[in-house]
């Protein structure tokens, strides 16, 4: 819209000063203000009708310090985000680039799920909601899309430019060799690897000619398995006040910059990491992401005065999957995103182990105080095999703690792209 507009006025009527909204970092930055002004705006607004409407989150008792008085606090709150989001990419977003749209796409699409799932919670008055299997029929849905899109747009590319170094006389010239066709490829990041760059095609060399498009099955697995396994996270994450919105700011941080430099050819010759034509546009998406961010943090922070619900929690999640996958970067996801991983991992492990328990024993025992790991830390006593820590901890340490992780995470992430 406003992108289109600015480039007819700088193609045909040459308006001065219309030629910056062409820029990535001028549209990135004012797509950040707009979503954040928005979230704050608007988000206030939203708040009220989520009172009016009675639409307040239902709370069991689990013997947590402060909890009862959460019941009623406005839920539904990721319709804030979801709205911070779509309408500055709308509006200064290059909606023919298929990066772009595929985010928008799935934004829409995991919103659409948990806001369904929240509405049952809200319509029948119980903290099911939607069916899991039918949550994980979606999320594999939206897999499926993103990979295959993937694999059959040829917009999607990978290009693999080399660095070149000249020696006219007694000096040394670097020179970067960009004349490389575009390629499709299921060539991925991992870390730690001196040529860190891994194919999915090397796993299926064994089905000979057909072993490209056996990478690229593999490779819609893995999209699948991230899409659901981030997703999740996330929501599981979203259990404190803040703490989803804040641990996911320094995230999608960490991969707004990585899509700027592996969306650049020099940035991405220099730091020999994979370059991926027109995915820098990804860079103005999640620039509105964090804006969006921000903005519901200022009313999700403690004491919260809304909660994402599924309908933020399941949308961020997936968003910051699909990001990664399209700038080749999801082997990366479960040291970035570790902490919704191990957010995950304690409730399978908690259930598994209170069911080996009970199954030996007769009676189950708990690994950990209580699950998801957030409220192993606020909960008192020492009733599991993890005892510490014996007292509970405030609620806002505990997510001040997770933010510090969080940050550190990144930084151990870009980190591992140097050290190879």
């Amino acid at each position: 819209m406003l992108y289109w507009l600015f480039d007819w006025l700088q193609n045909d009527t040459h308006v001065p000063g219309a030629r910056l909204m062409s820029y990535i970092t001028v549209r990135t930055v004012f797509a950040a203000v707009l979503s954040l002004l928005i979230a704050t705006v608007i988000g206030r607004g939203i708040i009220n009708r989520l009172q009016k409407m009675q639409i307040g989150e239902t709370v069991r008792d689990l013997g947590l310090e402060g909890q009862m008085k959460k019941t009623g606090t406005p839920t539904m709150g990721g319709i804030i985000i979801i709205l911070s989001i779509v309408i500055p990419c709308l509006l200064v977003g290059d909606l023919s680039n298929i990066y772009m749209v595929l985010l928008l796409v799935s934004t829409v699409w995991l919103g659409t799920i948990g806001f369904l799932d929240d509405y049952l919670k809200f319509k029948y008055h119980n903290k099911e909601g939607m069916k899991g299997k039918f949550k994980i029929i979606g999320q594999v849905g939206l897999g499926l899309l993103v990979g295959l899109t993937m694999y059959l747009s040829p917009d999607i590319t990978q290009r693999q430019v080399t660095s070149l170094t000249a020696v006219p006389g007694d000096g040394l010239v670097e020179t970067v060799d960009t004349a490389v066709p575009d390629v499709k490829s299921t060539q991925t990041t991992i870390p730690f690897v001196k040529n860190h760059n891994f194919d999915y095609a090397s796993l299926t060399r064994w089905m000979g000619s057909g072993a490209q498009a056996g990478g690229w099955a593999v490779f819609i697995l893995v999209v699948i398995v991230a899409v659901a396994a981030t997703s999740n996270g996330a929501n599981l994450t979203d259990g404190m006040d803040g703490l989803c919105a804040g641990v996911s700011i320094t995230i999608c941080a960490a991969l707004a910059i990585m899509a700027y430099l592996g969306g650049n050819v020099i940035y991405s010759t220099y730091l020999d990491i994979m370059y991926i034509p027109g995915s820098s546009e990804l860079v103005v998406f999640m620039g509105a992401m964090i804006g969006a961010l921000i903005g519901f943090l200022w009313y999700n922070s403690y004491p919260a005065q809304v909660f994402m619900g599924d309908t933020g929690s399941l949308t961020i999640g997936g968003i910051i999957a699909v990001f990664a996958i399209l700038i080749h970067k999801e082997l990366l996801i479960p040291l970035l995103c570790a902490i919704f991983f191990v957010e995950d991992l304690s409730v399978m492990l908690q259930v598994g182990y209170f069911k080996l328990t009970k199954r030996r024993y007769g009676e189950g025992h708990r690994l950990f105080k209580m699950a998801p790991l957030h409220h192993h830390f606020q909960k008192e006593g020492i009733e599991s095999v993890l005892k510490l820590p014996r007292r509970a901890m405030p609620e806002p340490k505990i997510v001040a703690r997770f933010w510090i992780i969080g940050l550190l995470l990144a930084i151990l992430t870009f980190i591992t792209l140097k050290i190879r």
